[in-house]
């Protein structure tokens, strides 16, 4: 799959950014992904460019680019667990600086750039997201409603903005969790939150898994369940975008 480099004009300068697509012609469903709290790097491009084998155009956009290019910091290739308090307390302002109006300006961003691509058929697109970007996914499909499709969160704090931000989803979902992410009425909420919006979705804790198991250059791997999450991904993308 062909990795092609991109600027994203925002509101607030130019989000660095990757794409991953099928190499034989055509225009294909657009997926935004939204990487997790270590930002872009290798194994977000392998991850793009598994999804883009399966027929898509995914877009993985620089989530901390006012703070510079992608690697906003530096990491080790494999992230273990005696190197997270250094790379956290280097990561975390990052993250709190990144509210929520940054995430939805960015958004409309990210949005307006896939959907004008040459490679992305007409209609609504997806957005899935692994931990943080989880939660960015869910900001940004409870906002566009109506060009948003599909909604994919991993190990994610997708429930963070309360009951009524959710209650604006129309995408079809899937929320896959991490062993105690969450706990067990904090799930509870979250799924009588989206049983009483209406969505059509699906929310199980993944077994045996901690946070970031998605993640292959982390401690917190877990291969079972990176299996779990492809074939949970898949289909909800092929039906919420098959019409495509």
């Amino acid at each position: 799959m062909p990795i092609t480099m991109s600027h994203i004009p925002t509101a607030d300068g130019q989000a660095d950014a990757f794409a991953a697509f099928p190499d034989h012609g055509g225009r294909y469903p657009g997926v935004l992904m939204y990487a997790d709290g270590f930002g872009i790097r290798p194994v977000l491009r392998e991850m793009a460019r598994e999804l883009a084998g399966h027929g898509y155009y995914v877009l993985v956009p620089n989530l901390f680019y006012r703070h510079g290019p992608a690697p906003v910091i530096e990491l080790p290739e494999h992230i273990g667990e005696e190197d997270r308090p250094a790379v956290f307390a280097r990561l975390m302002p990052l993250i709190e600086a990144h509210t929520a109006e940054r995430a939805l300006r960015d958004a409309d961003a990210y949005l307006r750039f896939l959907t004008t691509r040459p490679e992305v058929g007409a209609g609504p697109v997806a957005v899935i997201g692994y931990c943080i970007g989880g939660l960015l996914a869910t900001r940004t499909a409870a906002a566009h409603p109506d060009r948003v499709a599909a909604l994919a969160g991993f190990h994610a704090p997708v429930g963070a903005d309360g009951p009524d931000s959710l209650s604006r989803l129309t995408a079809r979902v899937h929320f896959g969790h991490a062993e105690g992410d969450m706990t067990p009425e904090a799930l509870g909420e979250l799924d009588q939150a989206l049983d009483a919006a209406g969505v059509d979705y699906t929310s199980e804790v993944y077994p045996g898994t901690v946070h970031g198991f998605t993640m292959s250059d982390t401690d917190a791997f877990d291969p079972a369940a990176l299996r779990r999450h492809w074939d949970r991904l898949l289909p909800l993308l092929d039906r919420a975008l098959a019409d495509r």
